[in-house]
């Protein structure tokens, strides 16, 4: 075979090994937004009429402590288990207006200024970038569009003909179950998962850190703060909800500014990271 022969076939190999890519994977709750976004939408379901005042009160309670304690395993199991036998029989279609119309005022205040700086910097640097949320998917696919995200892995619960909610998951993206979907979401997307960078402020949610390069607790909880700091992993605090302003891909100029001094640190890792490979 001719010199040239092997450059040709060479070349042609090229073309057929598929490119992959990086990506950034975002947790939801208390890493893009300030709190929990399926306790956020209690109040707007108590007033149309699907939770009752007793309920709402737990709602509270568990959202209280939630903040100030995060959760553990067990929690996150129990409260799947009350969400399920909460929601059976709720029509999907009537829920997902009610997170559609109340979205800009439950949701907007609550979102990181730090959290669109990241999902800019990352998109501008050709990564994907994911929700990865326990949370159902009529809750969280709303939540991802509002801040630019297209690319969604949450709960998905599931409905019977009628499109009304059974006791019964078709996905749990929950511990180990988020990282098991990054990875089936690697497979089909191309993406390189040691050089990916996941963001999370959840123990529970260590399977997810640990399958990507740049594992980033924000705002992390005491178990995770540790396991963090054995590790040397980067970690960041969030602090400035912002108004998102007029609905854009990109986040306004104004929301760079605000974030920017909270996104050094990753701005820093990020530039760390590209020379370490360089």
């Amino acid at each position: 075979m001719s010199v040239v022969s092997i450059a040709y076939e060479r070349a042609d190999m090229a073309d057929t090994i598929p490119t992959m890519t990086e990506a950034a994977f975002f947790d939801l709750d208390k890493t893009i937004i300030a709190g929990s976004s399926t306790l956020a939408f209690g109040k707007p379901l108590y007033k149309a009429g699907f939770l009752r005042r007793g309920t709402l009160v737990r709602l509270g309670v568990a959202q209280l402590s939630y903040m100030l304690f995060g959760a553990d395993e067990g929690d996150l199991e129990r409260a799947r288990n009350e969400m399920l036998d909460l929601v059976s029989g709720w029509h999907k279609a009537e829920i997902e207006a009610i997170v559609a119309q109340t979205l800009d005022d439950v949701i907007e205040p609550l979102v990181f200024a730090e959290a669109l700086f990241l999902i800019d910097e990352h998109r501008r640097a050709g990564r994907r970038v994911y929700v990865v949320s326990a949370s159902p998917e009529e809750f969280v696919t709303p939540i991802a569009k509002m801040v630019g995200i297209d690319n969604v892995i949450a709960t998905k619960i599931r409905t019977d003909g009628l499109g009304r909610y059974v006791p019964e998951l078709e996905r749990y993206a929950m511990g180990p179950g988020k990282a098991d979907a990054m990875k089936e979401v690697a497979a089909e997307d191309g993406i390189d998962l040691e050089g990916s960078f996941a963001y999370t402020d959840s123990f529970t949610d260590m399977p997810m850190l640990e399958i990507v390069g740049n594992p980033v607790p924000v705002n992390p909880e005491k178990e995770l703060r540790e396991a963090a700091e054995e590790r040397g992993w980067q970690i960041l605090q969030f602090q400035r909800p912002v108004s998102l302003g007029p609905r854009v891909p990109r986040p306004p100029k104004k929301v760079w500014l605000i974030a920017g001094a909270g996104a050094l640190g990753v701005a820093a890792f990020i530039a760390a990271t590209r020379k370490r490979r360089g």
